[in-house]
């Protein structure tokens, strides 16, 4: 029974869920990524949710034969990829329409992040105690990504800006010549990129802020945010049930 309590935002899935489900998911999301991606950055020195300039990284390091730092940085980028494959793996076989598929992905990452922010402290900038803590947040950024791309049927990407901002640009200049109909999508596409844009900058703001001041323990609070988003359409809903009694009683 527990496993189909913990909701993360779930209690609209596939055909139920609407454009307002995904910006609640959205900017929660985000806000974890643009966190741990500065908190690791600030903790580890690697950004730690996307791969693009891993990728450039990687290439640069081969061009110059520095063979060993090249299969460190191969090592990250494949991490990623092994976290988006096992999250959407577990999910495509469990059914993307059942809710338990997601409790599995989140609860994993929720479990990486408190391990780095109680191990954190030992970090000693070693090669491998870098690619230890670097490349397990890596891992929990692609089941993250992978999880919240598959929920919101494909529109939420909560790692990475780069296709946001072409995303963003494009259904901008469109908006410019488009049909009012068609202005309508474009309107509620463009906030949803702004939300995404926001939420990663103020969450990556916040981390770099925190991490100053607490350390690896600044980990503990995207890990608090995922079981908000876990136990959210839960809470809203009973608060609904509480407010709509209380009317009744009057």
């Amino acid at each position: 029974m527990c496993i189909f309590v913990l909701a993360i935002m779930l209690t609209h899935i596939g055909r139920k869920r609407n454009y307002w489900h995904n910006v609640r998911l959205a900017s929660l999301l985000c806000l974890t990524a643009g966190f741990v991606n500065v908190a690791g950055l600030s903790g580890f020195f690697v950004l730690t949710t996307n791969v693009t300039g891993h990728a450039a990284v990687f290439a640069q390091r081969l061009s110059h034969h520095q063979f060993g730092s090249a299969t460190v940085v191969g090592l990250w980028m494949l991490l990623f990829f092994a976290g988006a494959f096992c999250s959407s793996l577990y999910i495509g076989k469990v059914g993307v329409n059942n809710r338990a598929a997601y409790t599995i992905p989140i609860l994993a990452e929720i479990a990486i992040l408190i391990a780095v922010g109680t191990l954190g402290k030992s970090f000693d900038r070693s090669v491998i105690k870098t690619e230890y803590f670097a490349g397990s947040l890596l891992f929990a950024m692609g089941m993250q990504n992978a999880l919240v791309t598959m929920i919101s049927g494909f529109d939420v990407r909560t790692t990475h800006l780069t296709g946001m901002f072409t995303d963003l640009g494009i259904d901008t200049s469109s908006y410019l010549y488009e049909s009012s109909k068609r202005r309508e999508v474009l309107q509620k596409k463009i906030l949803l990129r702004i939300i995404i844009i926001t939420f990663f900058l103020l969450g990556g703001v916040l981390g770099g802020y925190i991490f100053d001041r607490v350390s690896y323990h600044t980990f503990y609070i995207p890990a608090g945010i995922l079981v908000v988003v876990m136990f959210y359409d839960s809470f809203s809903l009973q608060v609904k049930r509480i407010l709509h009694n209380l009317r009744y009683t009057e």
